[in-house]
């Protein structure tokens, strides 16, 4: 009988372990990624760009507020937040105050369904089932009722107010070091706010360098950015998948992209042509499912050097 038992009693307490993990350490062990990315035309001197992704600010996350504020710290050359700031209708002066340093260096932004409104709870299950009927956000279920509105106003007045450019379905300019780096964005795509007839037609020939910014890297996007010639697109959205699985990778990514893509730099094609794509893990979780496993929090330093 006591053999018996052993092993439902030893599978408890690997799951108990585990949870006790990826609730208590893991969401609170946050890294920076380092990568590198030749995407400059011949001559042009490398940049460094930080991206944060994914905050999903709460009331009381000091640790993640001095960490976010410890990496102006990295001097970056300019700074892109690809969105899904809050996770608290109250959490606005918290997200500013720990991008507060950040907001000294030239920056740009886009907003995610998470600025816009508050989460609700809801069984992480759903997910792969979701994944298994292709539904993602808005694009695949009913819009959404009864949901709390984010003062994402705020938040945009103060990122506004520091500098940083608004890249919601607009173009937007970085004069660095007389150089000319233009930005592309758009709205979100997870809630069908994209709005890509707006800002199509590729880089401009005025500009030094073009990139593409987006939170939710869906594939309408990326085929339309890599299509339009950009030579880099950076998102977020994805949280890396959230909870994977050692040696195997993530189960799902919330949105169309394929889970060989969920986090990290990679490339995509479309109509011939071919771009890079850094997707960021993000370094925040929605409230209710505050847990990642073998996904840890993040916030990433390109450095963007000329092409061979």
């Amino acid at each position: 009988m006591r053999a018996r038992n052993a092993v439902p009693l030893g599978i408890t307490a690997v799951a108990a372990a585990g949870l006790v993990y990826s609730v208590g350490f893991e969401t609170r062990f946050f890294r920076l990624r380092r990568v590198t990315v030749p995407v400059l035309p011949a001559g042009m001197r490398p940049l460094r760009v930080l991206q944060v992704s994914d905050i999903h600010m709460v009331g009381g996350q000091y640790k993640k507020q001095r960490w976010l504020r410890s990496l102006a710290g990295l001097r970056p050359d300019f700074v892109i937040n690809t969105g899904d700031n809050l996770s608290d209708p109250d959490g606005v002066p918290e997200v500013l105050d720990a991008l507060g340093p950040l907001m000294e260096f030239p920056g740009a932004y886009v907003f995610g369904s998470n600025d816009y409104y508050g989460p609700k709870p809801r069984n992480p299950a759903r997910y792969l089932l979701e994944r298994a009927q292709g539904k993602h956000g808005l694009n695949g279920n009913p819009p959404a009722v009864n949901v709390i509105h984010n003062p994402w106003e705020e938040l945009r007045d103060g990122f506004d107010t520091a500098g940083w450019l608004n890249l919601t379905n607009t173009r937007g300019t970085l004069k660095i070091d007389g150089m000319s780096l233009e930005l592309t964005g758009l709205d979100d795509p997870h809630i069908k706010r994209d709005r890509y007839e707006e800002v199509a037609g590729g880089p401009s020939d005025t500009a030094d360098f073009s990139m593409a910014v987006v939170h939710a890297p869906y594939l309408r996007v990326l085929d339309a950015f890599t299509a339009d010639d950009y030579p880099l697109t950076l998102a977020g959205h994805t949280h890396g998948g959230q909870l994977c699985i050692p040696f195997y990778g993530a189960l799902v990514t919330n949105c169309d992209l394929d889970t060989d893509r969920v986090k990290g730099l990679s490339t995509h094609t479309a109509e011939g042509r071919t771009s890079y794509l850094h997707v960021s893990a993000g370094c925040g979780t929605n409230r209710y499912t505050p847990v990642r496993f073998a996904c840890p929090p993040e916030a990433t330093l390109l450095t963007l050097t000329p092409r061979p």
